[in-house]
């Protein structure tokens, strides 16, 4: 039996707000704002609207487009009805996005004018029962809402438990395929009961959210943050330098999530030095750690940065390194948040003593249930313990400070994406000059890493960078395509066959 005390519904959060404080802004956005009672009132009109349409507790509903209300409205919308929300990278290719679509068994799934041509063109190959429009090119839900009156708004959440999925959120695999990690209501819940301990933002908090929302660090690190603590969110459809740095004047920005290229890229644009940061209370910095240079410039114009280190599976706080140790403890990913544990072990699962290098693994209640339909998978990654094992490989310090060292995944990061090399892989070794391809990341001022191929080719055959990513953009999306081309005569492997790719790194580095 559930206990009573342990149910919970995402939902209930911003629609309880609407009840006590209807008249405060919620969301700002392109120049508009919403109160949360307007925003609550079209939460609950969606919510008849999915119902009406065939959703029922435990469907999947899924949002496809650029940050925007709508993709808010339909993540409260599906949970209050006892739905499952699954946000799709709006970057992915046709292909791509039917086989998660197809994976999750989405049964309703919105989507933005932006996306519609990529949606349209695999139409026919996806199992969703519905297809909505986000801004109005066909079935727009907004339309189909307002004909129904305003009367027709859902009374009651749907009554779901701690342990009930609330999203699924892809996260691509070693083996080239996406996996769904099955974040719970209380996963988000004591995700931002961690954040709040941690650099307490509060209901007067005004939180600049540009990084993307399909992303666990856009959505979850301040975005359902500020919904459960009643502040205000200023939501950017897309990361532009200049409307983002007028935005901290102009709306006081107490608050802001990003990845090192967006800090960067902001304090490289001409307004920089005039904008007015001086109600910023903390920077909140993830994907990777920033660079000294870059903690130091954004010191010098008196702004804090508290970085962070997680994983989708962990929704996504694993470690924060707050302000204060920001310098000090340069390149720490930080200490565990206050209910969650952090550990180091070796292959044996054996906890390591200070300063020895194993793998980082992470318990708490902010751990996901598990991979949509891969229990083999979530047993691989969960282990009897309740140990999440993230895949990579780190040390604590004598101060009990994460180092993160190398990832056993060999995933690339790049521009704040994960790019897993063996999805990359697999469509470049179809190119017909190529015999063998590794997919490394190398070091890149811009990006963080770039993504860089190393082929042996085929004899009598040639390739230019050029004509490798006109080749992988047909399967693959923009920011997996490689930046970088390097040929070899033959790639380095150990005795078992398997490449080395530490070795192509200290060879290209």
């Amino acid at each position: 039996m559930h206990s009573t005390s342990l149910r919970v519904n995402l939902a209930d959060t911003v629609l309880r707000r609407a009840q006590r404080n209807p008249e405060r802004t919620a969301l700002i956005f392109e120049g508009s704002q919403q109160t949360y009672g307007e925003f609550a009132s079209l939460v609950r009109k969606q919510a008849t609207l999915l119902r009406e349409s065939g959703v029922c507790c435990g469907d999947r509903v899924g949002f496809v487009g650029f940050n925007q209300p709508a993709f808010l409205e339909t993540l409260f919308a599906a949970n209050a009805i006892g739905a499952i929300f699954v946000p799709l990278n709006f970057r992915l290719t046709g292909e791509e996005l039917t086989f998660i679509i197809n994976d999750a068994g989405i049964h309703s799934l919105i989507v933005d004018d932006a996306l519609q041509a990529v949606v349209e063109s695999v139409r026919k190959q996806l199992c969703c029962i519905n297809l909505f429009s986000a801004e109005g090119t066909f079935d727009n839900w907004r339309s189909l809402i307002a004909e129904r009156g305003a009367s027709n708004e859902l009374a009651e959440t749907v009554m779901v438990h701690n342990d009930d999925v609330a999203l699924i959120m892809y996260t691509s695999g070693t083996t080239g395929l996406p996996k769904g990690a099955m974040l719970t209501h209380g996963n988000i819940m004591w995700n931002n009961i961690n954040a709040h301990f941690t650099f307490a933002s509060s209901r007067d908090s005004v939180n600049l959210v540009v990084a993307p929302l399909f992303h666990i660090g856009g959505l979850n690190v301040l975005t359902l943050h500020s919904f459960s603590l009643g502040s205000t969110l200023l939501l950017m459809r897309n990361f532009d330098p200049k409307a983002v740095l007028a935005a901290f004047g102009e709306y006081k920005v107490t608050h802001m999530f990003g990845a090192p290229a967006m800090f960067l890229f902001m304090s490289q644009h001409e307004d920089f030095d005039m904008t007015d940061f001086s109600h910023v209370e903390t920077l909140v910095c993830g994907a990777a750690p920033p660079p000294e240079s870059l903690l130091t410039l954004y010191e010098q114009r008196g702004v804090a940065f508290c970085q962070g280190y997680g994983l989708t599976e962990t929704a996504p706080f694993a470690s924060f390194l707050t302000p204060e140790w920001s310098l000090k403890k340069l390149g720490s990913a930080g200490q565990p948040p206050i209910h969650s544990d952090l550990r180091i072990v070796d292959n044996n699962n054996k906890v390591l003593a200070q300063g020895e290098r194993g793998e980082i693994c992470i318990k708490g209640p902010n751990i996901m249930k598990g991979y949509w339909n891969r229990p083999e998978a979530t047993a691989e990654a969960i282990d009897k313990e309740g140990w999440f094992h993230s895949g990579d490989i780190g040390y604590l310090d004598e101060d009990g400070f994460l180092f993160i060292c190398d990832r056993l995944k060999d995933m690339v990061i790049s521009g704040g994406e994960n790019v897993y090399p063996a999805e990359v892989e697999s469509v470049l070794f179809k190119h017909p000059a190529i015999s063998e391809v590794a997919v490394i990341g190398l070091d890149d001022d811009k990006w963080g890493e770039a993504v860089t191929a190393v082929a042996a080719l085929k004899d009598g055959s040639s390739l230019h960078l050029d004509e490798l990513r006109e080749f992988a953009a047909q399967h693959l999306a923009k920011y997996k395509i490689p930046l970088r081309l390097h040929i070899v005569d033959q790639l380095p492997r150990n005795p078992a066959g398997k490449v080395l790719k530490y070795v192509l790194k200290e060879q290209l580095s």
